[in-house]
């Protein structure tokens, strides 16, 4: 299999997995609900967000079409990129990060750009599927499904501590949901793996100074008076 379709295969593999589950909780769960999978560090909860990964928000309306807007086009910067890496024959590990970044991103823009057509709201009930009286929003006005809550520590800061002492304290506090993970994925490998590649990349000398004698190492011409000197 060749690398380009190694990696459209996880990008749709990735967002498979991601919509399906985002689907099932949608319709399985109400708003707020929770299964506690592992006790205190791993809990199924149910959340939306109308804004960026991990549940954090900006703006209202205006913020949700730039942040749309803006995921569109990242999304197709990431896939002019990756045909470049296709072509180029990239490392296995550069394009597998390429790809999870815009798998993620993908899969949180159709929540965004889709959820609010097809479904209704999850308010106290379980929402439904393509409902008779519409969906609860607009085009591009979804909301982000979450549910992946890992409450791996839960503790107070001390009175001491600046700011937040005595405040309660949770680690991990935020809500994400397998895009998000990819994403995040995708970037910390390519931080923590391959900054090498592409400072190698700004390293490598330009085609049009290689190969180019300097004009002070040209051998000078023979002029005809010269040769018959020697002669």
């Amino acid at each position: 299999m060749s690398l380009k379709n190694k990696s459209l295969l996880l990008i749709f593999l990735i967002l498979l997995a991601d919509q399906i589950l985002k689907i099932y909780i949608k319709t399985h769960f109400y708003l707020g609900e929770e299964v506690v999978v592992a006790k205190n560090w791993f809990i199924i909860h149910f959340v939306e967000n109308n804004g960026m990964a991990f549940g954090f928000e900006f703006g209202d309306k205006i913020g949700k079409y730039f942040l749309s807007i803006f995921r569109i086009a990242a999304i197709g910067a990431l896939g002019w990129y990756l045909t470049k890496l296709w072509k180029k024959g990239a490392p296995v590990g550069v394009v597998v990060c390429f790809s999870l970044i815009l798998a993620g991103a993908a899969g949180n823009l159709i929540d965004s750009a889709f959820y609010g057509l097809i479904f209704n709201d999850s308010h106290n009930h379980m929402a439904l599927f393509l409902p008779t009286e519409g969906g609860y929003g607009s085009f591009l006005m979804g909301k982000v499904v979450d549910m992946f809550y890992f409450p791996l520590i839960e503790s107070r800061f001390p009175e001491w501590f600046p700011f937040w002492g005595g405040q309660e304290f949770i680690f991990f506090r935020p809500v994400f949901n397998l895009a998000d993970a990819s994403i995040s994925v995708g970037i910390v490998a390519l931080f923590a793996f391959y900054r090498s590649y592409f400072d190698d990349k700004k390293e490598q000398p330009s085609l049009e100074t290689e190969g180019t004698p300097s004009e002070s190492t040209t051998e000078p011409e023979t002029t005809a008076s010269e040769e018959i000197s020697q002669d």
